[in-house]
């Protein structure tokens, strides 16, 4: 459930979707490809660097490659591991896809290497359930008269939220946005709000936001550090991540 303030409905109202269209209505094709293509290789990069990232130009290349093709497959789990596989280039994780071990973003202590958790990602049995509800949900807003960009923040921060796998979270969140709003037809497939970019001019912004929410969740979450430094959570925590 979405509360429409002042703020958002006046957003909605300036109609970015329509603004564009007619921006780009009548203009050179090729300049509007050879935009679109720098559009999709700064948003890559961007992407990256808000993760502390700067990888080769061919692999920020691939990135950007697959932000164009946004919009032309349903999520699914297997979709989604795709899309890491991506990101993580050669340099593979030990276990790809979906984790199999308790996770979560912070840092540990200089001396006991306990950890100091900012967020604590949702238990590994939950994950089944969580994945497929967010899914559904993502086909459910789809199908609907929501607004295409709240439907893209939804989802988005519920996979964030989730962080269903080991590495790759933060790029694949950026990119479900791309992907619902070519989905709903909010922007043209092939042309793109350049949203890490923005992001990453505001990153003190984003990441207030983000760890606003998670705040409110890791103080209800009991855990306990275990012999590798990681996070044990005790209890049910499924609700937290609903």
């Amino acid at each position: 459930m979405v509360r429409k303030t002042d703020k958002i409905k006046n957003l909605i109202a300036k109609d970015l979707s329509g603004s564009i269209e007619k921006e780009v209505d009548g203009r050179d094709k090729e300049l509007i490809r050879r935009t679109a293509a720098f559009l999709l290789l700064k948003d890559s990069k961007a992407s990256f660097a808000i993760e502390g990232e700067y990888p080769p130009n061919i692999r920020a290349r691939n990135w950007g490659k697959a932000i164009g093709q946004a919009g032309k497959k349903q999520l699914t789990i297997e979709e989604l591991e795709r899309l890491q596989d991506i990101i993580i280039g050669t340099k593979k994780l030990k276990n790809m896809g979906m984790r199999t071990q308790e996770g979560f973003i912070g840092e540990h202590d200089r001396e006991t290497f306990t950890p100091l958790p900012d967020h604590i990602s949702s238990k590994v049995k939950d994950l089944p359930s969580l994945m497929k509800g967010l899914l559904e949900a993502n086909i459910t807003l789809q199908e609907s008269a929501y607004d295409p960009v709240l439907a893209a923040t939804t989802i988005a921060f519920g996979f964030v939220f989730i962080h269903p796998f080991s590495d790759g979270n933060g790029r694949i969140h950026r990119y479900i946005v791309h992907h619902i709003l070519a989905r709903m037809g909010y922007v043209k497939r092939g042309m793109i709000f350049p949203v890490s970019a923005a992001i990453l001019n505001r990153i003190d912004e984003y990441q207030s936001i983000l760890e606003s929410y998670s705040s409110q969740r890791l103080d209800l979450i009991e855990w306990k550090p275990t012999t590798d430094y990681n996070v044990k959570i005790v209890g049910e925590t499924i609700d937290l991540y609903r």
